[in-house]
């Protein structure tokens, strides 16, 4: 069966998103089109670049989380060190580490830039807080002067993966002297399950996102780091939860995450294995009743009703 796939954001959660891929792919699943934000834009690129399920769980496995989480010095000093890196900085913590370590894997695969790949294989969502607009990679790249061969997928993943005051923005200086800011792309749709839709479409979009009965924020604000990222946090996942309807939650594989956050970087193994079991029984169990014909139908009333 041949697939596009839209992978949501989720931070650490992404774990679980090799157990579901590992089962599409033990039902005979052909990547076609893919797409993601933040997190999904890990999973997406890896396997536009023609990883395996198993090679990718591999590579998860051999990835370690503590890392994801960049410190400098400053981030050493008692209470006021992230203070001081957001004023710094913007962001407490350095995110190049997902850039290197994805950029080698991608390398092995002769892929650096979205040209080396066909067109319209993959796409990866970021945020441009500078001029308040979605970026849609490679497509929008034109709007700053840029070609597909001007970029690197490992750049464009780093910048879908910033998330606000938790991580640096990207800052990407333009051909015209001046900057863009670049941060993750679930600010404006962590979900953009509607990416590749098309009136006929000859094969199904499937989205994979985690399931989250409220928003996940703290209940507790005792600063206003605290509040700014309650603040983040209300945006990235209230926007696309609110627009989900009855023909989107057809075609998507939502799978449960416990009270795991998107930045639990201590991620210990039994939370690894569960991730990677609830991602997988999800997509068993969404296979088990999948019907591209009936979900074609359901489109169409939806359609010719609105």
């Amino acid at each position: 069966m041949k697939i596009d796939a839209v992978f949501e954001g989720g931070g650490i959660r992404g774990v679980a998103f090799a157990g579901a891929i590992t089962a599409m792919e033990e039902h005979g699943v052909e990547w076609q089109k893919l797409a993601g934000t933040s997190v999904g834009s890990i999973l997406a690129a890896l396997l536009a670049a023609g990883y395996t399920s198993t090679e990718i769980n591999d590579h998860l496995q051999e990835l370690n989380f503590k890392d994801l989480r960049g410190k400098n010095w400053i981030n050493h000093i008692p209470f006021a060190g992230n203070l001081v890196n957001i004023l710094l900085h913007l962001g407490m913590y350095k995110n190049d580490y997902i850039e290197k370590w994805l950029g080698s894997l991608l390398q092995k695969k002769q892929i650096r830039t979205f040209a080396d790949l066909p067109d319209d294989k993959l796409k990866i969502i970021a945020s441009d807080i500078s001029s308040g607009q979605m970026i849609i990679f490679p497509d929008d790249l034109n709007r700053y002067g840029m070609k597909p061969s001007d970029v690197t997928i490992a750049q464009a993943v780093r910048m879908s993966t910033s998330i606000p005051f938790f991580y640096r923005p990207a800052r990407w200086k333009l051909a015209n002297k001046s900057k863009a800011y670049i941060v993750d792309g679930g600010l404006l749709s962590n979900f953009p399950i509607w990416l590749f839709d098309v009136e006929n479409p000859r094969h199904p979009t499937f989205g994979f996102r985690f399931l989250k009965d409220t928003i996940e924020a703290d209940a507790v604000i005792p600063t206003p780091i605290h509040l700014a990222q309650n603040i983040i946090k209300t945006m990235m996942q209230a926007h696309d939860m609110r627009h989900l309807s009855d023909e989107t939650r057809d075609r998507t594989i939502q799978i449960y995450t416990d009270s795991i956050t998107a930045t639990d970087f201590l991620l210990t193994e039994e939370q690894s294995n569960f991730l990677f079991e609830s991602g997988y029984q999800a997509a068993q169990l969404f296979l088990s009743t999948w019907d591209f014909e009936a979900h074609k139908r359901l489109r169409n009333s939806k359609n010719t009703t609105k």
